[in-house]
């Protein structure tokens, strides 16, 4: 069968993907919390029943988004009718992370296929019983030379990207998108790559602080701060600060109890090296709240760090875990100059009842998504984009532009033969006045 370009094909293996992601999503949400104890709760929420509605959404829209959009053609090709058609691009790679490894695979693997790419996926090493479902119920839906699973480490990673391809997509960390980029360039291979950034999160004397402590807490901790849109550090304005970390307390408390270990609803560090990382960066006399780790159980508190240097460990790069730096700020003035000293961030948040304020702060900043007076959410929204600007990202996907980011948009002028205009033609003698005329009035 021709997945390139049979649409019924395509259409039958992503209904069959769904029927059997439907059967295996209990084994999926118990691979993901062996892998690192991700609540059932947030396994179904971002991983399991966001890949079923992707999947519902890519087999209702399918003909739609494959269908040659009809185009205003120019009036110099009169008469014509000109039109877009979408050409997938061939052979895929995708690359997935380990934070959400379910669904960061899925998802654009769904658009891949329904574009009509032969894939190649490499599921994260870091999550190995994710991996082996995801590779099971792939076996089971697709034909192995239309989608193939690769596992392996790094070294599998760097033989794939030595290889040709069509286009890549790629989800993780800046070094590696570097990486990953540069192999690319070899064969001026187009790539999608979803990174990552310091997200600034900023609260005005305005806010309604104990709601945004709710958000906040949520959009944070989730996944226990493996998420690459999650609030990276607080800017407080800093006569509301003190009030504002008691609400921040309060709600980690009510999230996850005085001792969040024992929390059926917080995950743990991805590995040892993570958690490592993450240690490190903790400067014991800042710590406002939380602090508490445990390198066998891979666990790392919900902890708050008051003031930290912008150029410390912990300000440095991406945090990636549940460590929340808090930084005060005493005008709007000194906002700015605290954000520009990092790349542009894949996400930025803002606290307020100051329409203005916010105003000014989406538009002055450079960044992926975000939200006002939330955190995260604009991730589940298939009609926006989703994806980085600058070191956090190249390229948007979700939806529709998921379909299309894996279609190559082939212009096509189809000219009628009852008419033909001679003033293209040479010779051009007398020509060029007329012309110039016509061309201005266009």
């Amino acid at each position: 069968m021709n997945y390139r370009t049979d649409l019924k094909y395509r259409k039958e293996t992503l209904i069959k993907l769904l029927n059997q992601i439907i059967i295996h999503e209990n084994d999926i949400v118990k691979a993901l919390y062996e892998d690192f104890k991700k609540p059932a709760f947030e396994a179904v929420l971002t991983e399991t029943n966001y890949v079923i509605s992707e999947l519902k959404d890519t087999i209702k829209n399918l003909n739609k988004w494959a269908k040659p959009k009809k185009v205003l053609p120019s009036i110099l090709n009169f008469p014509s009718k000109d039109f877009i058609y979408k050409e997938p691009y061939g052979k895929v790679l995708i690359i997935a992370p380990w934070n959400y490894p379910f669904q960061l695979a899925l998802c654009p693997l769904i658009s891949a296929v329904a574009a009509g790419n032969q894939v190649v996926l490499k599921p994260s090493e870091l999550t190995p019983k994710t991996a082996t479902i995801i590779a099971q119920i792939i076996e089971e839906t697709f034909h192995v030379n239309h989608v193939e699973v690769i596992q392996g480490d790094a070294e599998i990673s760097q033989k794939l990207l030595s290889q040709r391809w069509d286009y890549i997509f790629f989800t993780g960390s800046v070094p590696v998108g570097k990486i990953v980029a540069k192999s690319a360039a070899e064969n001026l291979t187009p790539v999608t790559l979803e990174l990552g950034g310091k997200n600034p999160c900023i609260i005005d004397e305005t806010a309604n602080l104990k709601l945004a402590a709710k958000r906040i807490v949520w959009g944070k901790f989730i996944n226990a701060g493996q998420t690459c849109i999650a609030p990276d550090y607080l800017l407080i304005q800093k006569d509301m600060k003190t009030k504002f970390i008691d609400y921040l307390k309060e709600e980690i408390t009510l999230a996850y109890g005085k001792n969040p270990q024992e929390s059926p609803d917080f995950a743990r560090i991805i590995n040892l090296k993570n958690w490592e990382r993450l240690v490190r960066q903790i400067e014991p006399e800042k710590v406002l709240f939380g602090g508490k780790t445990d390198a066998e159980d891979l666990y790392i508190a919900p902890t708050l760090i008051d003031e930290p240097q912008l150029d410390s460990l912990i300000m440095k790069d991406e945090i990636f875990g549940p460590l929340l730096p808090i930084i005060s700020y005493e005008t709007e003035a000194d906002i700015n100059p605290i954000i520009s000293k990092y790349e542009k961030p894949l996400s930025l948040y803002v606290f307020t009842e100051n329409k203005a304020f916010a105003d000014k702060m989406i538009l002055n900043h450079s960044f992926g998504g975000g939200c006002i007076n939330d955190t995260v959410i604009h991730f589940s929204n298939k009609r926006l984009p989703f994806g980085g600007v600058g070191h956090s990202g190249i390229g948007a996907y979700h939806g529709r532009l998921s379909f299309d980011i894996f279609s190559h948009q082939k212009g096509i002028v189809k000219k009628a033969n009852w008419l033909d205009l001679p003033m293209r033609y040479a010779p051009y003698k007398d020509k060029l006045k007329p012309i110039q005329r016509i061309l201005k009035w266009l």
